[in-house]
């Protein structure tokens, strides 16, 4: 069974989405939380697989919420909005959020996004896949700039809320030449069975890789090494 914590501060969104995941048959919800406090208390207790987290929430919000609970290695953690604002998506992705997906998505893609977490995956809303990649520049040589975030004064005034996911070339250098590939099919966008299959080991290889380059990199989530192999040009 893949164990489940919602974190929503509305409860009939919290009743609903339980409702949906239990009827899965492999989903268990383990508990309940209101706030992002709430939330990171009931992971250090309950310690489920995914948290499934809302983005906005009083007091402690999902986005700090995430940071702490990432940071301490609790669960993974996929972030259901309504909002796909910038502000948003890009203080996820620096929290080391598995996945973000839009309040709007199908009941049975939810599900498979919570199951793909619980594997070591990551999943985007197409929507937030495209905001993503438009803020990828080409800087002059070719070589990826990085990300042009709008709210890139506010997010440095808080930096140290969530950590950071980018890195210069020093930063790779003690990756083994199969984790820089790794690293740079995960820069696709790949799950651990595409990785797999495109470079012809098995899924738990792949998915030992993964966990060996976010150790290695100090990362806490596989968005997070995605897009720093962009940063880093290594997706070519």
């Amino acid at each position: 069974m893949i164990r489940v914590l919602l974190a929503d501060d509305h409860a009939t969104v919290r009743s609903g989405v339980r409702l949906l995941l239990e009827r899965a048959g492999d989903i268990e919800v383990v508990g309940e939380a209101a706030d992002g406090a709430a939330a990171i208390g009931d992971a250090r207790a309950l310690r489920p697989d995914v948290v499934l987290m809302d983005a906005r929430m009083p007091g402690i919000d999902g986005i700090e919420a995430t940071a702490a609970i990432t940071a301490r290695r609790l669960a993974a953690v996929l972030v259901l909005t309504t909002y796909d604002l910038d502000e948003v998506v890009f203080g996820v992705l620096r929290a080391g959020a598995a996945g973000i997906l839009l309040k709007t998505v199908e009941p049975d893609v939810l599900i498979d996004a919570v199951r793909r977490v619980a594997a070591g995956d990551g999943v985007m809303a197409p929507e937030v896949t495209r905001r993503v990649l438009e803020h990828f520049v080409v800087a002059p040589g070719g070589r990826s700039g990085g990300i042009v975030d709008p709210a890139e004064a506010e997010a440095r005034a808080d930096a140290d809320r969530a950590p950071s996911f980018r890195l210069d070339d020093s930063s790779v250098a003690g990756l083994t030449p199969r984790e820089r590939e790794v690293l740079g099919v995960l820069g696709r966008g790949l799950s651990n069975a595409g990785i797999a299959r495109t470079l012809g080991v098995t899924e738990a290889t792949a998915k030992t890789h993964v966990s060996r380059i976010l150790t290695k990199l100090g990362l806490v989530s596989r968005m997070q090494a995605a897009i720093a192999a962009r940063e880093l040009g290594l997706d070519r």
